[in-house]
């Protein structure tokens, strides 16, 4: 299948400034241009075309910036609720799942729709050889780069809370291109981003660029593909939650993409989105009409990430304000942020679980407690067509029928690490490639 594929051909907008840019390979922001913008893929196919269901995630190739083929992928799956509909009242939930779920047919062995990111960034990379991949991640990011990039020799660094280690497991061995180091104990996402943000910095390695990558919403965006192929039109309303608000973009941005396509619709998609509380920066902003981020105070944010149910939805830092960010994408909408408390949301994963028969995240878990709220407060009409993205479930399953291996720590970071001691880390972890590259 590899010779089949041709690369996908494709341009960079600036969402700001509306200019065109060519992609020199790993482009995240507009050169020259001093207001931050987010870029976005202008495709030169407008109507996609569907390559076969085999290709995994790459049968929506002609929407991603593809430039190798890699094996092993897999789609999101999108189908009609029953049992949970009936529950919700309401006629047509379709639910688009990601992870593990073998009677659907869906096997990403990393449980996550994180897969998605992973595989298209990383067939991005094809483009863009002989560097080290930095990726920063609270958990379900890590684990999907670790997994794809041992699968395909991609050398990879991962930074990571150290208290969220538990979360890079797989059910094979980690190629040695993986090495993983983590701020230390105590520390959040935040901080780990800010550590990756270091080493990027250091010759030979390649920041993968978080939102600012258009092949990390892209590949998420494909969520939207897969249920408006199962429907048969753009959703009406779509609820997610979100801890960057960057799968939402990504919706957004589909959305959009399916609306030059001509033949599913004319009409955006209201986008729901949901935070966790008491941790919910976003949600308080959008709520104040605020495109900028409310003053929160550090500690106090720490404390909040640590009460939450969805540890994977605690960016401190979201691109939220940026043009083309998550401000935008609701106001263009008409879409709104929901706050979910711990209970609300476990209920709704044990829900799921009796109705649909398979474990969900928390994050999933959330987006489905802001669904059941939505609801309640009579803010659906049961009759419209409603995309509840599952991004991430079948752990509880994959767990039980597989013998697990994990990724243990290189280095650990102590706050104030300097550009010294990050040097001499990665030195000794990428002795071999940083000699072939001649980095000193």
């Amino acid at each position: 299948m590899k010779n089949k594929l041709s690369p996908t051909s494709y341009r960079l907008l600036s969402v700001r400034s509306g200019q065109i840019y060519d992609d020199t390979g790993w482009m995240l922001d507009p050169p020259g241009e001093t207001t931050p913008s987010l870029l976005r893929a202008e495709y030169a196919c407008k109507q996609i075309n569907l390559n076969p269901p085999s290709t995994g995630i790459f049968r929506f190739a002609d929407w991603l910036p593809f430039h190798q083929y890699l094996e092993l992928s897999e789609a999101p799956y999108t189908y009609k609720s029953k049992e949970l509909a009936s529950v919700l009242g309401l006629k047509n939930l379709w639910i688009t799942f990601s992870g593990y779920w073998p009677d659907k047919g869906i096997h990403m062995s990393t449980c996550s729709f994180k897969e998605l990111e992973a595989f298209s960034v990383c067939s991005r990379l094809g483009s863009h050889p002989g560097k080290i991949v930095v990726v920063a991640s609270a958990g379900n990011t890590a684990r999907a780069f670790a997994r794809v990039c041992s699968d395909n020799d991609i050398p990879l660094l991962l930074c990571v809370p150290e208290d969220n280690i538990d979360a890079l497991w797989s059910d094979r061995p980690f190629s040695p291109s993986v090495h993983l180091v983590c701020t230390a104990s105590g520390s959040d996402y935040f901080d780990a981003i800010a550590l990756s943000n270091l080493v990027a910095n250091l010759p030979g390695f390649l920041a993968e660029g978080g939102a600012k990558n258009i092949a990390r919403r892209d590949g998420m965006g494909t969520t939207v593909l897969s249920a408006v192929m199962a429907i048969g039109r753009i959703p009406d309303y779509y609820f997610q939650a979100v801890g960057s608000g960057t799968g939402a973009i990504a919706a957004w941005e589909a959305n959009l993409r399916l609306l030059a396509d001509g033949r599913f619709g004319n009409h955006k998609m209201k986008l729901m989105v949901s935070q966790n509380e008491p941790f919910t920066p976003m949600y308080d902003a959008w709520k104040a009409g605020s495109r900028e981020l409310l003053p929160l105070d550090e500690n106090l944010a720490r404390q909040q990430v640590e009460q939450i149910f969805s540890k994977v939805l605690s960016n401190r830092k979201p691109p939220y304000s940026i043009t083309g960010g998550l401000f935008d994408a609701l106001q263009d909408t008409g879409g709104d942020i929901l706050k979910v408390n711990n209970t609300s949301a476990i209920a709704a994963a044990e829900l799921f679980a009796e109705t649909e028969g398979i474990d969900i995240h928390p994050a999933a878990a959330v987006a489905l407690a802001s669904l059941i709220q939505a609801i309640g407060d009579n803010r659906i009409d049961p009759e419209a067509d409603i995309m509840l993205n599952i991004t991430g479930g079948g752990e509880k399953l994959f767990k039980e029928s597989h013998t697990l291996h994990y990724l243990t720590p290189d280095h650990v970071f102590k706050p104030g690490a300097g550009k010294e001691e990050l040097n001499e880390v990665m030195q000794v972890l990428f002795k071999d490639i940083r000699e072939d590259l001649r980095v000193s």
